[in-house]
């Protein structure tokens, strides 16, 4: 019932698909770090004035998220394929049944790298090399899942980067304030990714995967609650840091509503539960740009 299937060619959509063009929630998960940590650069006390070029890379982080996030997902796609085959969320992948092949989902992936480079290049010098720094991330992420039991934490620690480019997007460096919201991000998404985790516990253990799900078994409500309140805590000496006022502090205050919210439901949870959750964290990253960009003006 997405777009792509309601209104892309049929011939088009195992690679929308591949992209995951039909469902946009990863890209809006990729773009709020971006975005809050612009917004965080404007509520500091040498900010410059905001003018119609930071209005364009607004934009361009927004179309940069947008193509790393589809990159990302055929990268993982590509290194998954078997695995994915496997397991009952994801078997119906473009790669894993087979209606894209390894050549051509590799076409796509090396498009969107060159498309997402030439975006960075209209960026300061510092950020093209701060963004270029978390390639090896990016690389690693699909990898994790064999190799450790908290993969959560490397999907975190790439996700979250935009949290440092968007302020070095404004500032043409870094400081304590987007160090401080990186920190908030990490926690965020390991917090949400094991949400979405918890669809998948009996398939992982049984491929010898490592989840935050699995390693945390039942507490996993709880350690999701000591994520988002570090992520909460982490926010607010972000915004601390360069002065944010009773607007900023409003708007956290519904983001900590809302985690509240989410840690009280998942104590029912299913997985039509656990999917609208973390899905519901679109609107998190709403309240958190909100607070933030309302508090710098």
């Amino acid at each position: 019932g997405n777009a792509v299937d309601r209104f892309a060619p049929a011939g088009a959509r195992p690679y929308l698909r591949l992209m995951r063009l039909d469902r946009p929630i990863g890209a809006w998960l990729l773009f709020w770090p971006c975005a809050w940590s612009f917004a965080l650069a404007f509520m500091a006390d040498n900010a410059p004035a905001f003018t119609a070029h930071h209005a364009w890379l607004l934009l361009l982080l927004a179309v940069g998220a947008l193509l790393m996030r589809a990159a990302g997902c055929c990268w993982n796609d590509v290194v998954d394929r078997d695995i994915d085959r496997r397991v009952r969320r994801s078997r119906s992948r473009p790669l894993a049944n087979e209606s894209v092949s390894l050549p051509a989902a590799l076409a796509v992936l090396a498009g969107l790298l060159l498309a997402a480079f030439a975006l960075l290049l209209q960026f300061n010098g510092f950020t093209v090399l701060l963004a270029l720094a978390a390639v090896p991330l990016v690389c690693f992420y699909p990898f994790a899942k064999r190799v450790t039991a908290l993969p959560q934490l490397f999907l975190g620690m790439t996700f979250g980067w935009g949290a440092l480019v968007g302020w070095s997007a404004v500032a043409g460096g870094l400081a304590l304030p987007p160090a401080l919201l990186y920190g908030a991000c990490v926690s965020w998404i390991v917090g949400y990714d094991t949400i979405y985790a918890m669809q998948d516990k009996e398939e992982d253990a049984l491929l010898s995967l490592g989840s935050s799900a699995l390693l945390w078994g039942e507490a996993s409500r709880w350690a999701v609650a000591v994520c988002y309140g570090a992520a909460l805590l982490l926010l607010l000496a972000a915004g601390a840091s360069v002065g944010g006022g009773w607007v900023f502090y409003g708007g956290m205050a519904a983001a900590g509503a809302h985690f509240g919210w989410q840690v009280a439901r998942l104590g029912s949870a299913n997985d039509g539960v656990c999917l609208r959750l973390f899905q519901s964290n679109r609107e998190v990253g709403l309240l958190v740009f909100l607070a933030l960009a309302l508090g710098g003006l």
